[in-house]
């Protein structure tokens, strides 16, 4: 099971922001290096990486409103920063909740066993396909 193997392009020469356009960049390669950590069977990794590009792409999302991107993680805050948690569907944000303890509780032995055990080749496939379809819509929310 292999998740897309394409390049996703997120930014477009539009965006003038240094900010927006530095954000949607690391949104794409972190979704590559996602899918890449899948090839691997480095299914942690994987969850690390999909949670790190919808940050990055919430964090374009609040750096379009001339904002500063806060140095945090928690993707419903940033949801609500970028105030996009009223227009997201209930599976956007349930992937937002599902995605959020792949940042800092992975990282630590007592939850990481945990948290690497709940997932699988088929929970990333899915991991990265709504990871990218995320990605994907805050992007078209920017261009409107």
């Amino acid at each position: 099971m292999v998740a897309h193997q394409h390049r996703l392009s997120l930014c477009y020469n539009c965006y003038m922001d240094p900010h927006v356009t530095y954000w949607l960049d690391g949104a794409g390669e972190d979704l590559d290096a996602s899918r890449a950590m899948l090839e691997k069977k480095m299914y942690l990794y994987c969850g690390f990486f999909c949670h790190l590009a919808a940050e990055k792409a919430l964090k374009a999302m609040v750096s379009a409103q001339s904002q500063t991107a806060p140095p945090i993680h928690n993707l419903l805050r940033l949801a609500e920063l970028a105030d996009m948690i009223d227009i997201m569907s209930e599976s956007q944000l349930a992937l937002l909740e599902q995605l959020n303890p792949l940042s800092i509780e992975a990282r630590y032995p007592s939850d990481k066993k945990r948290i690497a055990a709940s997932l699988t080749a088929d929970i990333c496939v899915k991991l990265i396909a709504d990871t990218e379809n995320l990605v994907l819509w805050l992007r078209t929310k920017l261009e409107n």
